[in-house]
């Protein structure tokens, strides 16, 4: 009997043991076993680095946004501004960088979110604002979305001068026109503050035009810095070419080719000042009635020449107060004598007609006169042979 009682106890004790034993075999079924993976708790993030730092302030709206995984994997990026617009990027193997400009006086948050090296996600958010200029820059599509005459330039507009030629260099090489059907053509600066594209020849009429300026975040000045995009289309209409004979007194008009109208006319008088320009002029705008004041070309009230005159019809050819138009007070002179101010003078019915039948962007030609139109004083592309007006872009 103690045999008995001595294996028993003995027995108990080696059970005991054998349930708290560290090298035993045996295991409960609510232990983890050695091969199932950590927690994600346990799990080493990812370690991500991003330029500009969180609540850095004053960034340049030309620098440029980068994210870096320096350890696991990239899974996604978003840089958004506070109004949601989303900055283009670009990713090589575990980074990100901007490739779109951002906009001036804007705060952008970046989201990252990458795995871990063991298949963990970690996400992280941050926050930067860029640069306020002291002058925001502007500009316009010209004559968007109208149709125009065979000689319009595709244009964008600045309202105040691109000062520097590397501004105007990386804006020339930002923009973009495509034509159907394809013309060739180029990009050129008429002046610091007009960006045009001129096909080759005359456009056939039924082209459509399209312009994209994506100028978000370029400089055109001393702190001075464009804010928006824009985009733009024309279509090409009929061809209607005139000419003017500031010689002998007419006015050509000629419509595909053809011969639609002729007019006796009379153009600037003789001197410095009131000689009619010589040159190819497009059409720039038209206006039915107006006041037609030479103070505003620097001839003032009690001054040699002054005039202020109600005028019908005008059709304007450049930004120096020359016009076609209506003239009941010279058509004695039409057809015979230059007596004008610069302008060309017509009898009340062919200028209506004039009035009536053209639309910005027709070519007006003007001979026989001394004077010569300088570019600038219009939309003078034409007054540049092609090779002549590609040496006009700041690529060259």
């Amino acid at each position: 009997m103690r045999f008995l009682a001595l294996a028993v106890v003995l027995a108990f004790v080696v059970a005991a043991c054998g349930s708290g034993d560290p090298g035993s075999t045996t295991s409960s079924s609510a232990q983890v076993s050695a091969t199932d993976p950590p927690t994600t708790s346990d799990q080493p993030a990812a370690e991500i680095k991003v330029s500009p730092a969180a609540d850095t302030t004053d960034v340049m709206p030309d620098a440029v946004v980068n994210v870096q995984v320096m350890r696991g994997d990239l899974s996604k990026v978003s840089v958004t501004s506070a109004a949601g617009d989303e900055l283009a990027g670009a990713v090589s193997g575990q980074a990100w960088s901007s490739t779109a400009r951002m906009k001036p006086d804007t705060s952008y948050t970046v989201a990252v979110t990458a795995a871990g090296p063991q298949g963990g996600v970690s996400t992280q958010t941050s926050t930067f604002s860029t640069h306020k200029p002291a002058i925001t820059a502007t500009y316009g599509i010209v004559y968007n979305q109208q149709t125009v005459g065979v000689a319009m330039p595709a244009s964008i507009q600045f309202d105040s001068v691109v000062t520097d030629a590397a501004y105007r260099k990386k804006i020339e090489q930002a923009v973009s026109v495509t034509t159907s059907p394809k013309v060739e053509g180029s990009w050129c600066w008429l002046d610091n503050r007009q960006l045009m594209w001129r096909p080759k020849e005359f456009w056939s009429p039924g082209t459509t035009v399209t312009i994209k300026a994506p100028l978000t975040g370029f400089q055109t000045g001393e702190d001075k810095w464009v804010a928006e995009d824009l985009s733009g289309s024309m279509t090409i209409g009929r061809q209607q070419l005139s000419r003017v004979d500031i010689d002998k007194h007419q006015m050509t008009v000629t419509r595909d080719g053809a011969t639609v109208k002729t007019f006796p006319v009379s153009s600037g008088k003789p001197g410095e000042e009131t000689e009619t320009r010589s040159g190819m002029k497009v059409v720039i705008g038209k206006q039915r009635d107006m006041i037609m004041d030479s103070a505003t070309v620097g001839i003032d009230k009690g001054e040699p020449g002054y005039y202020k005159v109600d005028t019908n019809f005008n059709v304007r050819v450049t930004w120096t107060g020359e016009f076609v138009h209506s003239a009941p007070w010279s058509v004695g002179a039409q057809g015979s004598t230059n007596v004008s101010h610069g302008c060309v003078n017509m009898a009340p019915s062919a200028a209506e007609w004039f009035f009536d039948n053209s639309i910005p962007g027709d070519p007006v030609d003007f001979e026989g006169s001394s004077r010569e139109f300088k570019p600038s004083e219009g939309i003078g592309v034409w007054q540049y042979g092609y090779a002549q007006w590609q040496q006009q872009s700041a690529l060259v």
